[in-house]
């Protein structure tokens, strides 16, 4: 038999995290030889992070799940039965009709993972709504959404950089972009070279940090006081864009009045910065136009979130950044069924008015568009059945126990579930305590489309491998849909499902694939002819909606709870301020079971300043136990003096693969979120709790 060596390149797109990088596939005789970024690609231009160069041990890891399991003793044993595809959805299928029958479709969640730009997560809510059941959850609280809702509240769109025309200045606030955003990164070293200045807003010295004109290191928490203070130096000192702050925005008097409150003195005190750095930050970026602020996850993990987002906007707006070349500009999207909020895609208008009056949190009195249960709110209903019991739930590719809040009571909810099932690449703790554990396959086994949040494009992802029995979230749905009588809802493959998200644009899935990409188009100036989509046309620095829903119409800093300034009498037993983030190999709790990324990154790492350290009687090297009021975990201590004094850097997303079943493979050991907490106070507009800058102490293990 002849053999076939010539070799074909599919064009695709990493499905690892939410950023959408374009890739090319090169595969010789049926198998995947290569993956390398695509240069034709608007979001990386031919750029691959770490993570996506791990593509082999991703897709061929000996530890992928390549057959439905079935629990065959108690929850956590580790002991599994392999069975067939029919067997499992059986059994699932069966397992939400009863929960259905017993408790109503209220007693069930469907709860998916971090988004990876794709419609998986619009898959199963199109199942949950199809089914009845109310009770979706997702990351939305604490990732992305609240700046986006925030943007388009303030300013009727949700921006995205023009880099394609010079910037004279760059913010980057809370984001290491070298890690989670590499075409940007890149695009921002290329504006730099060009001459443009540069902005760090990190409590750590970042890589980009070292090439900054200014570099502010905030308290952990405290970032809507520092936008306050950077807002007051523009207006007070004349900084802002007259012109069209006088044409565009809505209630310039009442924001001046409001800032007066945030001198750079007194913004000083709450935020550890010096008076001098706010006031040359706000002059360098109001004086450099057109600038850009590009906000980074980090910004979403406190309750003051979507206030600290409006903020930003606000100050986007003063100085007449919005929708000018080079700056924040809105677009218009390919015209596609896009995953994030089609409701032709999710079919959320089918859901019973009587079931979505029912979803948890429906009466918390929560921002309007906002209709996902939060994570508190499930582990509550799960451990003290309140405002009803919940008593099953399907993960979609999410690890909770290592991601959710108080991850103690979490494990507890769990534990406690009457039916778990888990969709996910590998086991995990949280797939650990399923019932029912599906091999789902990764973004190299299926074919779909990709549409990420930061960038205008629709890309093309395509199959190139089968692994096991591997099936796609899609699949994986439909084959349960069939099973509880809705499978008219779906389409019979997912090919045909991607036809019907990209009929508004005339083609077809597989003419889709000889184009491969969609961009949007920027429409600078739009304002000019049309305004803003606001109800009164203008960017609403003020907000009469805000104020009307019962929340505050001008940004204004709460301090979050167990802080320095909040709980004095707490810092004198934990005097450090906790922040967090996810290393640089690592996507949230993943990547840990993969020999190249574990090589470099081996165990976690909690990072103290110097002086922090000696005043804990901690070195570098030591081993530490990081404490808080609901728990403690180790982590081997590093010291540098990238990070600021007082402040202890901890690493997200720990559990150890080799570790036992039985162990739940270390889930508790060196789980962030064990010292996190779940109760309130929440996020007035979104129910986010604090994730970071609350206290904690160190002390030698």
């Amino acid at each position: 038999m002849e053999i076939e060596f010539a070799e074909k390149i599919l064009k695709s797109t990493c499905g690892i995290c939410q950023t959408g990088c374009g890739i090319r596939i090169h595969v010789r005789n049926s198998k995947i030889v290569a993956v390398d970024g695509d240069p034709d690609s608007p979001v990386n231009r031919g750029h691959l992070c770490v993570k996506g160069r791990a593509w082999s041990e991703h897709l061929n890891s000996p530890l992928r799940l390549t057959r439905p399991l079935l629990r065959s003793r108690e929850k956590g044993s580790g002991v599994w039965k392999a069975v067939r595809w029919d067997e499992a959805l059986d059994r699932v299928a069966e397992g939400f009709k009863k929960a259905k029958l017993s408790h109503g479709p209220e007693s069930l969640v469907f709860i998916r993972g971090s988004y990876k730009g794709g419609y998986q997560g619009t898959h199963l809510a199109r199942l949950a709504n199809a089914f009845g059941v109310s009770n979706i959850a997702s990351m939305a609280s604490v990732c992305y959404v609240p700046r986006a809702n925030a943007s388009l509240l303030t300013q009727g769109y949700n921006p995205v950089p023009d880099y394609d025309n010079p910037q004279r200045c760059i913010v980057i606030w809370g984001a290491n972009y070298a890690a989670t955003r590499i075409g940007e990164y890149q695009a921002t070293l290329d504006a730099r070279r060009r001459g443009s200045k540069l902005i760090v807003i990190d409590p750590r010295k970042i890589p980009l940090a070292e090439k900054a004109e200014v570099f502010l290191q905030p308290r952990p928490g405290s970032d809507l006081a520092l936008a306050l203070g950077l807002i007051n130096v523009i207006i007070n000192e004349g900084l802002y864009d007259r012109v069209f702050v006088e044409r565009w925005t809505l209630g310039f008097e009442k924001l001046k009045h409001h800032v007066q409150d945030y001198s750079p003195r007194t913004v000083s005190a709450i935020t550890w910065v010096k008076a001098e750095s706010i006031e040359e930050a706000a002059r360098l970026y109001a004086g450099c136009k057109p600038g850009i602020i590009q906000l980074g996850n980090a910004i979403d993990h406190t309750v003051n979130n979507f206030q600290t987002a409006r903020a930003v906007s606000i100050l986007k707006a003063l100085t007449g950044n919005l929708a000018v070349p080079g700056g924040e500009v809105p677009c218009l999207w390919p015209p596609v069924h896009h995953p994030m909020g089609s409701p032709a895609m999710d079919l959320r208008d089918s859901l019973p008015e009587e079931a979505r009056r029912k979803r948890l949190n429906a009466l918390d009195r929560f921002l309007p568009m906002i209709f996902y249960a939060l994570p508190q709110a499930i582990v509550r209903a799960v451990l003290e059945q309140e405002p009803y019991p919940v008593r099953a739930a399907f993960i979609q590719g999410a690890n909770v126990l290592a991601t959710y809040t108080n991850a103690r009571r979490t494990y507890q909810a769990l534990r406690s579930l009457d039916f778990l099932v888990v969709a996910d690449f590998f086991m995990t703790p949280t797939a650990a305590l399923a019932d029912v554990v599906l091999p789902a396959a990764s973004y190299l086994e299926y074919d779909s489309l990709v549409a990420p949040p930061y960038y205008p494009v629709v890309q093309i992802q395509q199959k190139a491998a089968q692994i096991g029995e591997c099936r796609s979230d899609y699949d994986i749905v439909k084959g349960l849909a069939d099973r509880l009588g809705i499978g008219r809802h779906f389409w019979d493959t997912e090919v045909e499902a991607m036809d019907f998200a990209l009929k508004p644009t005339g083609l077809t899935f597989d003419e889709f694939r000889g184009i491969g990409v969609l961009s949007g188009k920027k429409e600078i100036g739009k304002h000019e002819r049309e305004g803003f989509a606001t109800p009164s046309g203008k960017v609403e620095l003020f907000s009469q909606r805000l104020q009307e829903w019962g929340f505050n119409p001008l940004p204004s800093y709460h301090e979050p709870p167990e802080t320095p300034f909040s709980d004095p009498e707490l810092a004198r037993e934990f005097p450090l301020v906790l922040t967090s983030w996810k290393a640089e190999l690592y996507r949230h709790s993943g990547g840990r079971n993969l020999p190249p990324l574990r090589d470099a990154s081996p165990e976690p790492l909690v990072w103290l300043h110097p002086d922090t350290a000696t005043a804990c009687g901690v070195v570098d090297g030591n081993m530490a136990w990081i404490e808080t009021r609901r728990g403690r975990i180790r982590q081997r201590v590093r010291t540098t003096e990238d990070i600021m004094p007082g402040v202890a850097g901890v690493d997200y997303g720990w559990w150890f693969p080799e570790k036992s079943a039985r162990d739940l493979y270390g889930w508790a050991d060196a789980n962030a979120n064990i010292l996190t907490d779940d109760s309130p106070p929440y996020g007035a507009e979104m129910g986010t709790p604090c994730l970071r800058g609350f206290l904690c102490k160190i002390t030698r293990a």
